[in-house]
Parts: structure tokens; sequence; C-alpha cells
């Protein structure tokens, strides 16, 4: 049986889904072009600069886009689904790995880097763990994905 949300059709609704996916897709243009551009970003800020931004420029888009999607299936009064917010997190986790060949691939004055990839999947990881804090995961259901007490018990009292 379908669960579903009470439908939000007031203007906020019809807007704010609509705000929040322009947002993520200037997220990932901006992505793109700090990951594509043919020559690495400047100096750092300070140490460790560059990993900071990877995991702000992989957090930013997923967190976006999950956003988006939510506010987009509340204002037709159903749920998200949680296997389309973990397809978007796979995309963006084997997206990392994808950007980082290609620069050390491709361009001339770009080198890959495996810690850039580590960077890059924890940004998604905290982007999940915000969308979390912010309730706009679904619940999972019960029988799926959660695996039985190994010792038989239903954990009732």
């Amino acid at each position: 049986m379908a669960r579903t949300v009470q439908p939000d059709r007031g203007i906020s609704a019809r807007l704010g889904w609509r705000v929040a996916a322009l947002c993520a897709g200037l997220a990932v243009a901006v992505q793109l072009w700090g990951l594509y551009r043919p020559t690495a970003p400047g100096t750092a800020w300070f140490a460790g600069a560059d990993k900071v931004q990877h995991a702000i420029g992989f957090a930013l888009p997923v967190i976006l886009i999950a956003v988006a999607y939510a506010l987009r299936r509340r204002a037709d009064g159903r749920p998200p689904k949680l296997r389309v917010l973990v397809t978007v997190a796979w995309v963006f986790v084997a997206h990392a790995v994808v950007s980082e060949l290609i620069q050390d691939r491709v361009h001339v004055h770009r080198q890959g880097d495996p810690l850039d990839v580590l960077a890059d999947w924890s940004g998604i990881v905290v982007g999940g763990m915000v969308l979390w804090l912010l309730g706009y995961l679904p619940p999972i259901k019960p029988g799926r994905g959660v695996p039985a007490p190994a010792d038989g018990l239903s954990g009732r009292v």
C-alpha cells in the first residue's frame, strides 16, 4: 500500500522545489566547471583547502538535488523514494572516480588524486547526514534492508 502525504498546493510548495532545482543545477554546473577546467585552482587558502573544496563540491549538489526531489514529491502528495536518493548518491560516488581519471588522463596541467576521491566521498556522506538531520530522507520500510537479530529475538520487551 502506497503511503501518501498531505499535498501542499500552495505557492511556496510550487516555488520551493523549483528554486531548489535551480540551485541544484547551478551547484552541479559549478562542480563540473571546477572538476573539468584545464588548469588546477590557484593558491590554497590553507593546508587542505583543496580537499574541503572537493567535499563541499560534492555535498552541496547531493543535498540540493535531494531537497528539490523531496519537495517536488511532497508538493504532489507523495513521499520521496529512498531508492531515488540512493541512486543520486551512487551517481556522485561514481562521478568522483571518473572525474579524477579524466583529470589524470586528459588534462596536461592536472593530475588525478585518490585523496580527492576520498574527499568527494566524504562530502557525499556528510550531505546524506545533513539530509537525514533535516528530515528529507524517507523512513526505511520494515523488513527491507534491516537484518533480523542474530539471536532470533524480536527486541520486544
